[in-house]
């Protein structure tokens, strides 16, 4: 019984090493990939337009509450007890309204950054795959990602450029 355990045991260790060996790894910059990529590049234009001019108008609104502070401030003392609190809701009233600007704008820009780079991000997935497929690959590692240890298999980067026509 001990000689059959020790028996099964050499077995599927030989098969669990014959399985490693027959799958086939390589290596893939997917950042490179995705810079070559026409869609990303414009995607990255449209995205950052878009974060400068909500930055802009933030900082509009920003300018023009600093000024009624300026303002305000300087009129302090001169203005009733009552007028003074007035301005002093108004001025916290506009800082509420600048930090509400600014979570739009951040969950605008995300929503168009999710829906910009959703395409993009299936077609590389679709070049990746129809690569492996026509490459014989089981897995394809990221070059670039910290978990990779040993990058010593075919190179995939060219053959996913070549899927996607770069």
């Amino acid at each position: 019984m001990k000689k059959l355990s020790v028996l099964f045991a050499a077995v599927m260790m030989f098969l669990a090493v014959g399985v490693a060996k027959a799958q086939k790894v390589a290596s893939l910059d997917v950042a490179a990939v995705l810079n070559l990529m026409p869609e990303k590049k414009k995607a990255d234009d449209q995205l950052t337009a878009l974060s400068n001019s909500k930055r802009a108008e933030i900082e509009k609104q920003m300018q023009a509450a600093q000024a009624k502070l300026k303002q305000y401030s300087e009129e302090a003392p001169k203005q009733t007890q009552q007028v003074n609190e007035q301005r002093n809701a108004e001025l916290q009233k506009l800082q509420q309204q600048i930090e509400q600007m600014q979570m739009a704008a951040q969950k605008d820009i995300a929503e168009k950054t999710d829906a910009a780079f959703l395409p993009i991000e299936k077609k590389f997935n679709d070049a990746v795959n129809r690569a492996a497929k026509s490459n014989g690959w089981d897995f394809v590692f990221d070059a670039n990602a910290s978990g990779l240890i040993y990058k010593g298999g075919p190179d995939a980067t060219a053959a996913v450029k070549k899927e996607l026509g770069l």
